[in-house]
Parts: structure tokens; C-alpha cells; sequence
């Protein structure tokens, strides 16, 4: 589009270019139109003395920032359709901030022409401002930070993480206090272990991503999945980024080393494209720990000693290639991958036997196409489609003959080899899975919208004893393990208000067949098939409200269906349990928020919210020292309520930010084998939590082009029982204290080509015990040093 220029602009523009920059400022404002101005299309550029051009970024209230310009005289020019474009000109002083209220009038003198594109919200805040039940995390800090995934999402409202140990151990994602599979994981809308990545999420590279989608117990019918809990998406491209490339690499306490490795390169704006990523992983994880060992008499007495046999290896590779805007497909791609784990078992489930040669190992490979077509019927259809195969191998071997001790030493031998149970093992495990997707969206008017999805997914599991090889009898790992489920739905979009209400309404079917059979005492195979089918609806409401409040109202009757490690086990540690039903949940959600209040003070953002989980047939984990399986609970409810706030002084030179979870997790069944602990908290789940973080940032500290930034994070989480609460004398009852513990770091980074960055970080800098099960010790005080370049 034309905006014109007074002649005081052209002066402006032919100004000398300013030399030194060493000194900068910062520009802001906000665009208001005229009546009956369309602001969803509003477009703002900033003219720079040198002739340059910057396009401002609008946010939802319609205000723009641009940050480290070099004093001088600037043109700003602002167009919305319905109103005449309006061109104002602003100093920038060194070290100061420049306000601008862009109020476009109904008409201007026209002199002088230019050129104007206006830039679009990023797809991560759209998603944020969508009417669906999301909180966007964005990555761009974290990945210059060396704290891993699960660390990150865990300094969120509502989200939990507790870890069984260091790097590569077990995990488990809490969201508004369900878990594991009860919340779905994706990586680009592709189930996770169908992505390259079933390591578990915790572990996966945050600089492989750009940001992460967290979907709070109503899930867009666009994933096809049967979550209960909600969904959290990983992003790593948006599929708009230009040719390049990025390393990091990272070391740390207690032989910690990681690096990755990604790039990405297009032929022209359309045509050929190619991607790939690669990354490894290695950590002793010989951090101190208190436990109980012998003495020289045998008897228990504390001490203080490393873990000796705790070491994790991984890696993994995957590439991508495929063509854009082709007659035949919008995009078009093939991603091959391949991953490989290997972690030690150091000791039994509540830390209080030590192992010194159990291990557990899992490879994955396989493959994924995506195709995507828009533009049909006159424009009003997009179709997608998905589909993939992945084949995971997990191995175990508990073979030791001699019993250690917590010093790493070897000394009785065993009767029987084997640490973990009563028989050895040494057992293998093949999985194949294969995804199929098909998503198609219709837009009925400017105002209304149809999206149809349907994902059927087929799981087959079998196994080999190498203990039962040559004995003649049937190996209970070859018993047959098929589950299939399909995952359908329906969802209506409608705009009113100009946008300014959005409702989703939708349905959903479910379908599960399990073909399974289970194993008896004495090696008798008994038929254990299941068939169930569900039905499931809910509704999303977004509302923009005065003063740039954000109102969102959600609301889903869930039903989530068994997965294969929950039926059938997972070869080491959790035993089948073949008649799991699936668990079915009202989720209700209610949630206001501010993005960016400006005030003379500086500006503020916040939110609060509250949920309900009324869910039947729910699924946990439970079990004794050894071993563990799911069960159903017959009936749980979580009520909670969650608040953040921030605040970024004027000048943009301090960041402070907290946040605090409180949820009520219960057992409300009333019959069955859980009807004695009606009322009581569901075992090992924190109920309150929070987190407050601050970051001081300088910039052109050296270079007029660098920033260096001071972060400090905290975390307090408030002591919870391991069993049931109404079971035994408090005095005696396994619970996990309340803990706080604080995280400091250190970050350099020089912009440009390439953009460089490198970060120094103590994690646990009190050195605090900290615990996130039972008896199970995390990592003490760590140090940790990351590099990262971006071309």
C-alpha cells in the first residue's frame, strides 16, 4: 500500500547517517484508529535516518516497541484501513525512551510516497490469543540457558516435573495435577515417540525447539488425541524461517556434556527444503547423596557417599526433506530419525538398596510424511495429512552375581543373580507403531469455520526372555500385546464482535480394541481382549475485554484411553495390567490475563485462573518398593487455582516474575478397592507450588550490538505424603518435606552473524536436599558453562 510523507520527512530521510552507536535508545507507542477503522490490519514503519526501514510488531492492544536505536530522527508511519495514514517524526536521545500515541485522523496532507508492509503477529501469539486453552512458553531465553526442558516448564502455573534423579532419569509431567499419559506430548502436532524423540520430554534439547504450547485439559480436535489432562506441543519451526543453522554445547557437574546440533536450507521462497538436527547426551550423574551403608560390624549408619552406578548416554539424529507451494501440495515433506539411550539403575524405588549392574536401554528409528494442501474449493478448504511408522526396542539385563553396597563395592555373592526382584532378567522388547492423520478445515463465512480430524493409531508389542531360550516352555513376552484406537472430531469455529469474541464448539469419538493375552502362574496364556467406545463434546470461549484484559472460558467431558506401557508394562519396572479401563473427566477452565499493561511506572502483566478435574475411572501409578503398575481409582477430583504477575521497569533494564499453584487432588470413590481412602490426597502429587524469577539486562555493554543479563530463579514446593494420608500414624508416614531451592545465572550475548552467546549457571545454589519422590535424592549444587552460536 502508499502512505504519503510531508516534506518534513523527506529532510528527515536524507539526513546524515548517525556514526557512533554505542549509545542507544528505545522507541514505543501505541496505534489508535479512527471510528470505524479496522485495527486487525494495522500496520506500522519506522523510517531510520539512514535511510533503513524496521517494521514494528503490533500486540493485541495494539502498541509496538523497538528497541537499541542509535539517537537521531526518525519517521513513524501507521495505516489502518477505514482511516487516512498519518506519518509522525520523533527524536531518540541516547539512553532515554521515546513515547509515541500514533491517533490516526480522519485526513492528512499528501506529498510524498512510500512503501509500507505491515508484519503479523508470530504463531505463537496468535495461538495465545486464540480462543483454546493455552499458555505459550516461549524458548528464546531458555536456549541460551543451561537448564533442560523439564526445569523450564516447571517455572509455569500449573506444571509440575519431579525427576527420580539427574539427567536421563525417569520423569513425570504434572499438569494441573494429572500425569504421564494422561497428558499427550506432541513435537510439531505429531505424537512425541512418533517424532524422534521417546526419550521423554524432559530430556529433549531445548534448543532444538522455538517454543512450547501447553494445552490445559481441553485439546483442539486438530491432534486427534484422547488426553485428559490437556497437551503440551513442542515447536520447532513454524515452517516461515529462512536458511541457517545453530549449535549449542553445554558441560557441567557431575559429568554432564550436551550438544545439538539443527540447520535448515531452502531453495527460493518456494521449492526444495531440507532440515535436519542431531544431539548428544552423556552424564555420570555421581552427585552426593545420604543414605544408610554398613559399617564394618554390618550395622546401618548414615553416610554421605556418590552415586556410582547412575551414568546416561543418548543421542539421537533425524532429517527432513520436502518442497513447498508445488501444484500439487503446499507442503510436502519426509523426515527420517533415529535415537538411542542407555541409562544405569543405581537403586530400588525409594533409595534405600543400592544396584550395581542393572541397566535399561531403548533405541527408536522410523519415519513420518506430512502433505498439506489450501486453496480448494475457491479457496474455503485445507486439507492435511499425517502419516508415520516408528519402531521402538527397549532392553533390560539384571544379571549381577554379587550384592553391592552404597560405596560401589562388590562383596557377597548371590545366590541368584539379579538385583531387582527374586530372578534375573535379561529380556528385550519391540515395538511398532504406526499414525495416520487426516485434518480438514472449511471456512463456511468471514465469520464461521469447519475442522474435521480423524487419527487412528495401531500399537503391536513383543518381546524375547533370553533366560527362557532352550527351556521348551512359551515365553511370557511373547504373549500377544495389539491395541488400536481411533480418535475422531468435530469442531465449530464463529467469530463476532469484529473478532473480538471467538467460540469453538466441538465433539469427539473414541475407539479402543485391545487384543492382548494375559500370563498366569504356571505359563498359562489366557485371552484378555477389550473393546470400548466414547463420546466426548466442550466448548472454548475467548473474549477481549476493556483496558486489554483477555477472558477465556473452556470447557471438555475427556475421555482418555489406555496406552501401551499402561496395559502391557514397559519390560523393567511396571508390570501389565490388562484390564485398565479407560478414565473419562469434566475439565472446566475460567482465566483472565493482561499481556502488557504500559504505565509511567513500567509495564505489567498477569493473570489468574482457576480449574476443576471431576474424572472417573482415573489411572495412577502405584506400587510397593519394587515394582509398580496402573490402576484405576475409580473417581478423582482436582480443583485449583493459579496467579502470575511481572513487572519490567521503564527502560526495559529489570524483569521480575512469579507465579503460585494451589490444587486440591482427591480421591472421591466410594466403592472398590480405593473406597477406604475417600477423601484423601492422591499420593505423590505436590499440592502447592511456586515459582518467582528476576533478570537485570545491560546493553552494549562492549559492543553497541551485545547485552549481557543477570538472572536469579527460586522455586518452592510444600511437603506432600507418599501414601495415602488416612492410612497409618502421621509419625510414621513416608512423606516428602517442603523444599526451596535457588538457580543463578550468568548470560553474554553478541547479536549478528553469527549471534553468539554463552551463559554461566549454578543450579541448587544453596546446596539444599531436595527431593522430588519419596527417599529419592535429587542433584545437589551444580555448574554449568553453555555456548551457543546462531548463523
Amino acid at each position: 500500500m502508499v502512505v504519503a510523507l510531508p516534506s518534513a520527512a523527506q529532510d528527515a530521510a536524507q539526513a546524515p547517517a548517525v556514526e557512533a552507536r554505542a549509545t542507544v535508545g528505545d522507541l514505543a507507542g501505541r496505534l489508535s484508529a479512527c471510528e470505524g477503522g479496522e485495527l486487525g490490519k494495522a500496520e506500522v514503519l519506522l523510517l531510520e535516518p539512514e535511510g533503513r526501514t524496521q517494521t514494528p510488531r503490533l500486540d493485541a492492544q495494539r502498541r509496538f516497541e523497538v528497541k537499541g536505536l542509535a539517537p537521531g530522527t526518525y519517521e513513524l508511519h501507521a495505516y489502518v484501513p477505514g482511516c487516512e495514514p498519518q506519518a509522525y517524526r520523533v527524536q531518540v536521545a541516547a539512553g532515554e525512551r521515546t513515547e509515541v500515541d500514533a491517533v490516526l485522523a480522519e485526513s492528512v496532507s499528501l506529498e510524498t510516497t512510500i512503501e509500507v508492509t505491515g508484519r503479523q503477529l508470530s504463531k505463537g501469539e496468535e495461538r495465545a490469543l486464540s480462543a483454546e486453552a493455552v499458555k505459550v512458553v516461549e524458548l528464546e531465553e531458555a536456549r541460551q540457558q543451561t537448564a533442560d526442558l523439564g526445569e523450564v516448564l516447571s517455572r509455569n502455573t500449573g506444571v509440575s516435573v519431579q525427576r527420580t534423579g539427574g539427567l536421563g532419569s525417569a520423569s513425570r509431567f504434572s499438569l494441573s495435577g494429572f500425569s504421564g499419559e494422561q497428558v499427550r506430548f506432541f513435537l510439531d502436532g505429531v505424537p512425541l515417540e512418533l517424532a524422534g524423540f521417546g526419550l521423554g520430554l524432559a530430556n529433549v534439547p531445548v534448543n532444538l525447539l522455538k517454543r512450547v504450547e501447553v494445552y490445559r485439559g481441553v485439546v483442539p480436535v486438530r491432534f486427534g488425541a484422547d488426553a485428559l489432562g490437556g497437551a503440551v506441543n513442542l515447536v520447532s519451526s513454524d515452517g516461515d524461517e529462512p536458511s541457517g543453522a545453530s549449535v549449542s554445547l553445554q558441560a557441567g557437574s557431575f559429568g554432564t556434556y550436551r550438544g545439538s546440533l539443527a540447520g535448515q536450507y531452502k531453495l527460493g521462497t518456494g521449492g526444495l527444503f531440507v532440515k535436519g538436527h542431531a544431539f548428544g547426551d552423556v552424564a555420570r550423574n555421581d552427585y552426593m547423596v545420604d543414605v544408610e551403608a554398613a559399617d564394618d560390624r554390618g550395622r546401618l549408619v548414615p553416610a554421605r557417599v556418590p552415586r556410582f552406578h547412575d551414568g546416561f548416554t543418548a543421542g539421537g539424529v533425524g532429517l527432513e526433506v520436502g518442497v513447498l507451494e508445488r501444484p500439487f501440495a503446499e507442503r510436502l515433506s519426509l523426515r527420517v530419525f533415529g535415537t538411542r539411550s542407555r541409562k544405569e539403575l543405581q537403586h530400588n524405588v525409594v533409595m534405600t538398596v543400592p544396584y550395581g549392574e542393572a541397566r535399561s536401554a531403548e533405541s527408536s528409528y522410523g519415519a513420518l510424511a506430512t502433505w498439506s494442501q489450501g486453496g480448494l474449493l475457491s479457496g474455503k478448504l485445507r486439507l492435511e495429512g499425517v502419516g508415520g511408522y516408528s519402531r521402538r526396542d527397549t532392553d533390560f539385563r539384571d544379571m549381577a552375581g554379587f550384592v553391592y553396597d552404597w560405596y560401589g563395592n562388590a562383596g557377597v555373592e548371590r545366590r541368584q543373580p539379579g538385583e531387582l526382584g527374586t530372578t534375573p532378567a535379561d529380556q528385550v522388547q519391540w515395538q511398532h507403531s504406526a499414525l495416520a492423520r487426516l485434518h480438514a478445515a472449511y471456512e463456511l463465512t468471514a465469520t464461521q469455520s469447519l475442522r474435521l480430524s480423524l487419527a487412528p493409531t495401531f500399537v503391536t508389542r513383543q518381546g524375547e526372555d533370553q533366560l527362557k531360550l532352550g527351556t521348551g516352555q512359551r515365553d511370557p513376552l511373547s504373549a500377544q500385546r495389539d491395541l488400536l484406537t481411533l480418535v475422531g472430531g468435530l469442531e465449530h469455529e464463529l467469530a463476532l464482535g469484529d473478532g473480538r469474541l471467538k467460540n469453538v464448539a466441538f465433539v469427539k469419538g473414541y475407539v479402543m480394541r485391545s487384543d492382548s493375552e494375559e500370563v498366569l502362574p504356571g505359563g498359562v496364556f489366557r485371552r484378555a481382549d477389550q473393546a470400548s467406545e466414547h463420546l466426548g463434546f466442550g466448548d472454548s470461549l475467548r473474549m477481549f475485554l476493556p483496558y486489554g484484559v483477555l477472558a477465556k472460558l473452556s470447557y471438555e467431558y475427556a475421555t482418555r484411553l489406555p496406552g501401551p506401557d499402561e496395559l502391557f508394562g514397559d519390560g523393567v519396572l511396571v508390570m501389565a495390567n490388562l484390564g485398565l479401563r479407560p478414565e473419562v473427566s469434566h475439565n472446566a477452565n475460567l482465566d483472565f490475563s493482561v499481556d502488557d499493561w504500559r504505565t509511567g511506572m513500567g509495564s505489567f502483566r498477569g493473570s489468574v485462573g482457576g480449574f476443576a478435574r471431576l474424572a472417573d475411572d482415573f489411572i495412577v501409578k502405584l506400587g510397593d518398593d519394587s515394582t509398580v503398575s496402573f490402576q484405576n481409582v475409580y473417581a478423582a477430583r482436582s480443583l485449583g487455582v493459579e496467579a502470575a504477575a511481572g513487572w519490567t521497569v521503564p527502560g526495559d533494564w529489570l524483569w521480575l516474575d512469579a507465579n503460585v499453584t494451589w490444587q486440591d487432588f482427591r480421591n472421591t470413590g466410594g466403592q472398590g478397592t480405593y473406597a477406604a481412602f475417600k477423601g484423601d490426597r492422591i499420593p505423590n502429587v505436590p499440592w502447592l507450588f511456586a515459582n518467582f524469577s528476576a533478570r537485570l539486562r545491560r546493553r552494549a555493554l562492549i559492543l553497541p550490538s551485545d547485552s549481557a543479563s543477570l538472572g536469579v530463579t527460586s522455586r518452592f514446593m510444600n511437603g506432600f505424603f507418599r501414601g495415602w494420608e488416612s492410612q497409618g500414624l502421621r509419625e510414621y508416614k513416608q512423606d516428602v518435606d517442603a523444599q526451596l531451592t535457588h538457580s543463578l545465572s550468568l548470560t553474554y550475548v553478541r547479536e549478528g552473524s553469527p549471534t553468539l552467546g554463552g551463559t554461566l549457571e549454578v543450579l541448587n545454589l544453596t546446596n539444599a536436599k531436595t527431593y522430588d519422590f519419596f527417599g529419592v535424592q535429587r542433584p545437589g549444587r551444580s555448574l554449568s558453562v553453555k555456548l551457543t552460536a546462531d548463523f
